[in-house]
């Protein structure tokens, strides 16, 4: 499978869960900016944003859609942005557009910036639309003002505030290059963990009794081609039934 198709080719995938995603963000709308549901040893972790997991978790050449999906997924468990009514027609979840839901800085910088982005933006546009223009991956010269630039290293130093990451200069060839190498295997551990239990031992067949957070990361992970990556230390058996479901 040619990864760059990242996002494009999940988009029936995506689409299946698209309304019970929407219907979970339409229940908790009281719920603010930390609107997660987590085990009571939580507490004490390392806390990441979407962000920062997806940049942990995977790492290849659709990480930048990710990474933006991961931004705007984020910003809609905040309570910031919302889905249009899939309506009659039951648009896609990338064909429906995003809605403004309050305008409120969340404190983090990548997000704010964003925030802005789509306060300036009117009418709304759609998940695809939005995916492309953070990315910088538009045609129209008009939206490229919209891209999100350095997020990676932006991320990494979040992460490297944070212990998940420390800072290193490497030598390539003629070249001194900044690196972030993973310093804290026990929060990725911990996060592939999580996921490997979402679908093995804490597997639920409905999307809309899943954990929010958990369930965007699992998607965006299977979008990016790099989900099979947190099965693989499992057995054959719990492997093939991971894969499944």
């Amino acid at each position: 499978m040619n990864r760059s198709e990242g996002l494009v080719q999940r988009r029936n995938i995506i689409r299946d869960s698209g309304d019970g995603v929407n219907k979970e963000s339409q229940n908790k709308e009281k719920k603010q900016d930390h609107d997660e549901e987590i085990d009571e040893g939580d507490s004490k972790e390392t806390r990441l944003t979407l962000m920062e997991e997806g940049y942990t978790s995977f790492w290849n050449d659709c990480i930048s859609s990710g990474l933006r999906g991961c931004i705007l997924i984020e910003l809609g468990l905040r309570g910031r942005v919302e889905l249009e009514r899939a309506g009659m027609r039951r648009k896609a979840l990338l064909t429906r557009k995003l809605i403004l839901k309050s305008d409120t800085p969340t404190g983090d910088v990548l997000l704010d910036e964003a925030l802005k982005h789509l306060k300036e933006t009117d009418p709304p546009e759609t998940v695809q639309s939005w995916i492309e223009y953070l990315s910088g991956e538009t045609w129209n010269p008009l939206k490229l003002r919209y891209q999100l630039k350095n997020v990676r290293e932006r991320l990494a130093k979040n992460l490297v505030e944070k212990g998940v990451l420390t800072t290193e200069k490497q030598n390539f060839l003629l070249f001194d290059m900044t690196t972030h190498p993973l310093t804290d295997n026990v929060t990725k551990s911990r996060l592939i963990k999580k996921i490997q239990d979402a679908v093995l031992t804490k597997w639920v067949n409905d999307p809309q009794r899943m954990d929010k957070r958990m369930l965007a990361l699992i998607f965006l992970a299977h979008a990016s081609d790099v989900l099979e990556n947190a099965f693989a230390p499992l057995n054959d058996d719990d492997y093939e039934l991971a894969i499944k479901r």
